[in-house]
């Protein structure tokens, strides 16, 4: 494994986010920024108000508020404690500065492709809805090849490649800290998500709602009680931040890399933990039943900066107030995970954190494999796979999960990393190529809330999009009933 890492995946990934990703992201996030008016800005508090009523017209199906808890299931894990620890790892502090100018513009990506998976998504057949990239580019850019191609890299990221990195985290995390061994911890995970799994989206979407708000709150109140506690630390953190991520600080750009190094791993980092752009979280985004499609997009804009600007910059506060005690970009290991993040927070609050970080570390990480799961089933439905092969692909996720636990951590982390920037580039150039759309409901839904209205989103006719949407989902009242 370490061979084929060292002669195919590593320069594959090199090339891919050295060349192709960086540009396209980063190029994808200012486009969309300028062309909605920088949305994420102006209307951050409309994203706040909506988030407070995003239960109230689910109508029986997967609420606003389930939906983003999907979302955010899969985007807070592993890439908030593990990711960002090999970040600084890798990268050195300013790597954070680089996360957090990706979560920034990714805010307006997220927007345009939450509310494109809304657009274009289908009824399905227990009563919920579903759609994502591979929907958007069937329906909206006429490709059914491309769809499939779509669905057929995130269903091997998503539904395996990213859930051994999740259960890689819960191994690290539970050997480092209780010195259980990576064989018991597949086998408790695999039987734990088989009954979640095998229950379908509607069943994760309960879960997630229930148990991943609460546990975040749960981690980011600790890395408050951190940063009160050292106050007078913030602004020699905030300063390594900013002077690594320019190349400025002398003593970690001979060890981390330099601002190469800051970069690029800011970029992957980022991406894999916010993934704005990727095309992940409109699979959620397209289940939840709400009236306008540009709601959902505020909603999953939304998750972007929670899981960024809140989570992320909690757990890179934790280890840089740690000090040279626990990270230090010269001597800290590349295979420095979850276990940093542990080892940060017992150095600042003693060794009774270290089991209730275990139990954060393992909700974060489990609910993870529940949203990317979901992710996958969505796009095993557009495959139209069901019956006994969707109950074979089910038991195969699951031994991946097993597997995940068993293998190295930047084995995982670097498979991840060349599915994630696949999907990725598909997606961006899908979005790009159907942003008019995304505008248009933008444009329809603003003209609404300033004329004081809340109505149901009309597609029929309507003036602000570039064509008629194919479908009856938003369609006029009328025409729904005789479709």
């Amino acid at each position: 494994m370490d061979v084929v890492q060292s002669v195919l995946i590593d320069p594959l990934n090199d090339v891919l986010y050295s060349y192709v990703l960086v540009y396209l992201l980063i190029g994808a996030g200012l486009y969309f920024t300028i062309r909605t008016r920088a949305v994420q800005f102006r209307l951050f508090g409309r994203m706040l108000r909506i988030f407070g009523k995003a239960g109230s017209d689910a109508e029986g199906g997967i609420s606003s508020f389930q939906a983003f808890c999907v979302g955010l299931a899969s985007r807070v894990g592993t890439g908030n404690i593990a990711g960002v620890a090999i970040a600084l790892t890798l990268g050195g502090p300013g790597a954070i500065f680089w996360m957090w100018c990706v979560a920034l513009v990714g805010m307006a990506t997220a927007f345009v492709e939450a509310t494109l998976a809304q657009l274009f998504k289908v009824r399905a057949e227990d009563g919920t809805f579903r759609g994502g990239p591979a929907y958007y580019i069937q329906r909206g850019l006429g490709s059914r090849r491309w769809g499939v191609v779509f669905a057929i890299a995130l269903i091997f990221a998503f539904g395996f490649a990213f859930n051994m990195v999740q259960a890689n985290t819960i191994a690290d995390a539970l050997e480092s800290g209780h010195q259980v061994a990576p064989a018991w911890t597949a086998t408790a995970l695999v039987v734990l998500a088989a009954p979640v799994l095998f229950g379908g989206v509607r069943r994760i979407a309960r879960v997630a709602g229930v148990v991943l708000p609460v546990m975040a709150l749960a981690y980011v109140l600790l890395a408050v009680v951190i940063i009160v506690t050292s106050l007078g630390q913030i602004p020699d953190v905030v300063g390594q931040i900013v002077r690594g991520a320019f190349g400025l600080d002398q003593a970690v750009a001979g060890t981390a890399g330099g601002i190469l190094a800051a970069l690029l791993n800011g970029v992957k980092r980022g991406l894999f933990s916010n993934e704005a752009g990727m095309g992940s979280a409109p699979n959620a985004a397209a289940t939840a039943t709400v009236s306008h499609p540009a709601k959902q997009g505020l909603v999953q804009s939304l998750g972007v900066f929670v899981d960024t600007m809140v989570v992320c910059s909690a757990t890179a506060f934790i280890i840089l107030l740690a000090g040279p005690a626990v990270y230090d970009p010269g001597t800290t290991t590349e295979t420095a995970g979850g276990s940093l993040t542990q080892a940060a927070i017992a150095h600042q609050l003693g060794d009774w954190t270290v089991p209730l970080m275990t139990v954060l570390i393992f909700v974060f990480a489990f609910s993870s494999v529940l949203g990317n799961y979901s992710y996958a089933e969505v796009n095993l439905t557009f495959l139209g796979i069901r019956g006994k092969a969707l109950t074979a692909l089910r038991t195969l996720v699951l031994a991946a999960v097993g597997l995940g636990a068993l293998v190295a951590l930047d084995t995982a982390w670097a498979m991840a990393d060349v599915a994630m920037a696949f999907m990725a580039t598909i997606n961006l150039v899908a979005i790009s190529l159907l942003g008019r759309w995304a505008f248009g409901v933008l444009r329809d839904y603003e003209s609404m809330t300033r004329a004081g209205r809340d109505h149901r989103f009309v597609a029929t006719a309507n003036p602000d999009l570039p064509g008629e949407l194919p479908g009856d989902v938003w369609a006029a009242p009328e025409e729904a009933r005789t479709a």
